[in-house]
């Protein structure tokens, strides 16, 4: 290789915080295909020794003095400006034309050679200003982009160091049909905004850090005017090597071992329960060896003969490859951000649109079954409702999407199986309602006209008195849900709670050993964009206090020195001190700072800004409840004053069933709303890590979201008619209209209705139409956004890439919102199942529905998510065991105080005479007498006569009694057999959950011995290499010692090959067959930096760069 001493070489200068920056331009061709990573270290070295390369695929520009400019008013490091040159290397590969895979059918995978995959795509948009002008009358800047149409770099000979410029030599002239296009201009000339400008420099040093990582770069040729820019970035195989090893990726080994199989009777059930099951199985491949497990381990370099590696390029899935890439990008440092994290901070700062990896392929299905992706498996056995029947792909899915997201839909399955039984329970319940519905004595006995039961008006004035038989309907359809079934099925729900929680942990922990997930470490997690960047503003407030300080500081000193000239004129002590502070303050900036972060007192303001908008949006969600009660009192009352007779007799189901949907409808808004102030009140915490956002961001929106949901339900449950007071002194709002009541049938019916409803309505309308319809609409709205872009590639005919078409897929924005549904649905069908028995049944049948929605969105909608790894459902898990034990307090209080569950019970077997419900009816109405009425309060003009004596429903004593209208002696029996009810109901289930818990093991059996099976495996493979190691090198040392048998030493660098630097397997014979039989065999070993610079004494210059380097 031909070098030449650079005129401007120097060593590099150290930046102000001690490290050494240099500025690599990275030469590409017009596709930019980027590969050469040993020679582009090489370069790198070289250029450490003042030593300037010819013109080659990678050139070092050197740091030019006057061109830095700081980073930050608080950061003293100061970046220089770098460049990137596009420009045609020896293996310039072609642009415009789709790839050629040799793979197979992948268009838009790989690289424009069809050998690279493409693991990542980074997107930016950036307005292009360009000029055309002649090559021989323009300079090229360093700080200006250009590309030569026939993939030809000037050489920059005689560059002007302190300007930075550097041309076209003097009688050099361009080949004909040469044409520059220049992006951003010199100094003086700028053609780009500056913030434009600074971008694109930001995103050169950033593409730079990820060359000098090892990853490959492929970019967009630069001569589209406007659209979005794609920088494919591929993984080669050395550097997935040492990140699967840094992520302690578990890998499978070549030792496997069969599965446990049951003996006798148990052995011929699950055969039979195969079979059973087969119709209902998805068609995937490879599932024939599901009894057989490979032992896994966490990748090694060292390791690599014990892994079964057919193939580099397929090794590591594609998941795999995009969460490795992932890894780099989000810790790659750029320094011009003045932030420690890479692409987070650059996607929150505008320099990137986006980040994501790619699909496999298209997900439409062309060709046989051994020529399918896995996504288009997915979308055939997975993503469509016609595959509702079948089970889910739990493995593909974890393959394909990563830990997290199999996990939930794992999660989602289970908890859809187990509603089965409870829609069969639901339904039977049910049924026996309708069974008894004409046996049963209450309802009888209501709907019995010759009783003629005479009750109080309904409203003060307008309202007649009326008969109970006119509420037969009510009664009758109150039996439905409020019989004594109702108590039974109520204890199961719980522990059909208790149970589903068991055994989800149970299959949770089979997933974890399936996936190889057992013994995972959490990953290190960086901070948040937003939280570096408050992080840095304190920073900086604290420098410039500090430099307030030392003004005011020298001021004094200033002053002082003027008031004592007799200090002044002797120059010793001054200039004493003077050396002493200067000094001091060398040796305090020798000392590390400590680590800053936020404290309490940078959070409290966001903590009290949550509080009190947490609280005004409790009050916001009571005023909604109140406003919907309202609008039930005055539009009854105005019915009621009615002349249409059949108007009147409406009025209560007409008030309840509008009142209803306008619940729903403000339950829906408010849903939107509260969830968009979750995540804002969530940033005003300033939560350091994802995690701890997304924790804090779940426990808001679920507080808000089930407050939302359930205020209206509680209300009706608990609330309503429990303070409408009595004839003759009932409350009151607004001085006019009175509290409403139950239902002559109870409460129970009217809270059937308001939960079903509304339940139903979420689950039709925001769980189905707004999932299928906002993206729709979303999608629509970026197909126009895009229509002038694609109209100009349908003129260039180019096919659309892979990455052209993922780009416009909606964004992945994380599993809260499916979550939150699930456990909204939860609530339903748990907390009040005692009044609703079909909710299971609903819930089932959208859930059915749920997974085949989100199966299609994952697969054919959203843009492919990093697969990320998760031992568990999270946070989840904590609020559906709270849930379930706050479920058991809740059906309690509904059957005791919303049903008539209890008060039939007290007087079957307190007061009834014969031991039977005959005379329930009149034994819970109470007399008042009509004489008692306010003023202006009794009806008027009374179709019934002369009315002496009205019921109303309560216990209370008649009117000739000497404690009129107290609460009799049967309301306190009553009372006291609910609560009695509640302690009894609430011990029951809570121990018979503790049983179901205790019974049923978290971990199978079956796990656990094959636990240990595999740990002894591993500690016997292990041991056995160990073994063979031992023995080769005793043989090594007796060969040697026959050879030699004077000498006893090993000299370095004699007979033992160095590979290259980037080389995982060791070249030459080392790599000889694993299954050669006889003697100790030699193995391939996976070489580690270390072990290749072991012997080498560095420099401190390239020790300093390798330090750098590995420190990415």
């Amino acid at each position: 290789m031909a070098l030449r001493r650079s005129p401007s070489s120097t060593c590099a200068e150290p930046w102000a915080n001690g490290a050494s920056f240099i500025r690599a331009a990275t030469a590409l061709s017009e596709s930019s295909s980027i590969h050469s990573e040993a020679l582009y270290h090489l370069t790198r070295e070289v250029s450490g020794m003042g030593l300037e390369p010819m013109p080659m695929p990678y050139s070092l520009l050197e740091p030019e003095p006057g061109k830095e400019e700081p980073c930050a008013e608080e950061s003293q490091c100061l970046l220089q400006r770098n460049s990137m040159q596009i420009s045609s290397g020896e293996d310039k590969i072609p642009v415009g034309g789709s790839p050629s895979s040799p793979q197979g059918s992948g268009q838009g995978l790989y690289f424009s050679d069809g050998r690279r995959k493409v693991d990542y795509v980074l997107v930016f948009h950036q307005p292009r200003h360009s000029s055309i002008r002649s090559p021989a009358s323009a300079s090229v800047s360093h700080d200006r982009l250009s590309i030569v149409s026939n993939g030809n770099f000037p050489p920059s000979v005689g560059s002007d160091v302190v300007g930075g410029r550097g041309g076209l030599p003097g009688g050099e002239a361009a080949s004909v049909g040469e044409v520059f296009v220049e992006l951003g201009g010199a100094e003086g000339n700028e053609l780009t905004e500056p913030a434009d400008h600074e971008m694109r420099l930001i995103r050169q040093e950033f593409e730079a850090n990820l060359l000098e990582a090892g990853l490959e770069i492929e970019r967009d040729r630069e001569l589209k005017i406007h659209g979005p820019s794609f920088t494919r970035i591929h993984a080669p195989w050395p550097v997935l090597c040492r990140e699967a090893e840094f992520l302690k990726i578990k890998v499978p080994t070549k030792t496997s071992y069969e599965l446990k199989e049951e003996s006798g009777f148990g052995s011929s059930m699950s055969t039979v329960w195969r079979k059973l099951n087969q119709p209902f199985q998805p068609k995937v491949p490879h599932q024939e060896h599901e009894r057989t497990k490979c032992l896994s381990h966490c990748f090694s370099r060292d390791k690599l003969h014990l892994y079964n590696i057919t193939s580099k390029d397929t090794f590591f899935d594609n998941a795999t490859r995009g969460r490795i890439v992932y890894e780099i990008l989000r810790r790659t440092v750029c320094v011009r951000t003045c932030q420690t994290i890479g692409i987070s901070t650059l996607i929150a700062k505008g320099v990137y649109d986006s980040a994501f990896p790619l699909h496999d392929g298209d997900y439409k299905v062309i060709g046989h079954l051994e020529e399918k992706s896995d996504r288009q498996i997915l979308h055939e056995e997975w993503a469509r409702y016609s595959a509702f029947y079948k089970y889910q792909p739990i493995d593909l899915v974890r393959k394909y999407f990563g830990e997290k997201i199999g996990l939930y839909f794992a999660w989602l399955g289970v908890y859809t199986q187990l509603l089965i039984p409870a829609s069969i329970v639901g339904i039977i319940v049910f049924g026996y309602g309708v069974a008894t519905v004409d046996t049963n004595i209450p309802s009888q006995e209501m709907c019995d006209e010759s009783l003629n039961f005479t009750m109080c008006p309904l409203c003060d004035g307008a309202c007649d008195f009326w008969h109970l038989s006119t509420a037969c309907g009510t009664a009758r359809a109150s039996h439905l849900f409020d019989n004594p079934a109702t108590v039974f099925f109520a204890i199961f729900m719980s522990l059909w709670a208790v149970l589903f929680l068991e055994h989800w942990k149970r299959r949770q922990i089979s997933l974890s050993f399936s996936w190889d997930l057992t013994g995972i470490e959490e990953d290190e997690e960086h901070p948040r964009p937003k939280y570096e960047t408050i992080l840095l503003q304190k920073r900086q407030r604290k420098q410039k206090n500090k430099k307030k300080k030392k003004k005011n500081e020298l001021r004094v000193t200033v002053s002082s020195q003027n008031k004592k000239p007799d200090k002044q004129e002797d120059g010793t002590v001054t200039g004493k001190d003077r050396w002493r502070q200067k000094l001091l303050s060398a040796m305090a900036a020798g000392i590390p700072a400590a680590i800053e972060k936020l404290t309490w007192k940078d959070r409290l303001p966001g903590y009290f800004i949550n509080v009190s908008s947490i609280l005004f949006m409790f009050g916001l969600t009571f005023s909604a409840v109140f406003g919907v009660i309202v609008y039930r009192i005055t539009v009854s009352a105005l019915m009621a004053m009615s002349p249409d007779p059949e108007t009147k007799s409406n009025v209560r189901v007409t008030v309840t069933a509008t009142a209803v949907i306008i619940n729903l409808v403000v339950i829906l808004i408010l849903d939107e709303i509260y969830g968009a102030v979750a995540v804002w009140l969530t940033e005003l915490e300033i939560p350091k890590t994802e995690t701890n956002f997304e924790e804090r961001l779940i426990l808001k929106a679920f507080l808000l979201k089930f407050m939302n949901a359930y205020a209206p339900i509680f209300y009706v449950a608990f609330f309503k008619g429990r303070f409408a007071g009595r004839p003759g002194n009932y409350v009151y709002v607004f001085n006019d209209y009175r509290m409403e009541e139950c239902a002559p049938g109870g409460c129970l019916i009217e809270l059937c209705i308001q939960l079903s409803i509304i339940m139903l309505g979420k689950q039709l309308i925001q769980n189905n139409i707004f999932e299928i319809g906002i993206p729709k609409l979303k999608k629509l709205v970026r197909a126009i956004k895009d229509k002038g872009s694609a109209e100009k590639e349908q003129e260039e005919e180019r096919p659309p890439q892979q990455w052209n078409l993922d780009y416009a897929l909606a964004p992945f924005e994380g599993l809260t919102p499916e979550y939150m549904e699930m456990i909204i649905q939860f609530g339903f069908v748990s907390l009040f199942v005692a009044s609703f028995p079909l909710a299971p049944l609903f819930a089932l049948l959208n859930n059915v529905i749920e997974i085949r929605l989100d199966a299609k969105k994952f697969v054919t909608e959203l843009r492919r998510p990093v697969a990320v790894r998760a031992k568990d459902i999270g946070i989840w898990y904590n609020i559906l065991s709270g849930m379930g034990k706050f479920s058991v307090i809740i059906n309690a209080f509904v059957i005791s105080f919303t049903s008539d569950f209890i008060p039939r019970l007290v007087y079957q077997y307190m007061f009834s005479q014969t031991g039977t419900m005959h005379g329930f009816i009149d034994h819970t109405l109470s007399y008042f007498n009509v004489s008692n009425f306010k003023p202006d309060t009794a009806p008027q003009n009374s179709e019934h006569g002369d009315i002496t004596v009205c019921r109303y429903k309560d216990y209370r004593e008649p009117p000739w009694s000497s404690n009129a209208y107290t609460f009799s002696k049967q309301y306190w029996c009553v009372l006291a057999a609910r609560l009695a009810f509640v302690i009894l109901f609430q011990n029951l289930v809570m121990f018979l959950s503790l049983v179901v818990a205790w019974v049923i093991p978290d971990v199978p059996k079956t796990i656990v011995e094959q636990l240990k099976r595999e740990k002894k495996l591993l500690v016997d493979l292990f041991l056995r290499e160990e073994k063979e190691k031992f023995q080769l090198i005793q043989s090594l040392f007796s060969k040697d010692a026959t050879l030699h048998p004077g000498s006893h030493t090993l000299h370095t660098g004699q007979g033992i090959p160095i590979p290259s630097r980037y080389s995982t397997l060791p070249p030459g014979p080392t790599q000889g067959s694993a299954g050669d039989g006889g003697g100790p065999r030699t193995r391939c070993r996976a070489a580690s930096f270390s072990q290749f610079t072991r012997n080498i004494q560095p420099s401190p210059k390239s020790e300093n760069e390798n330090l750098r380097h590995t420190a990415v």
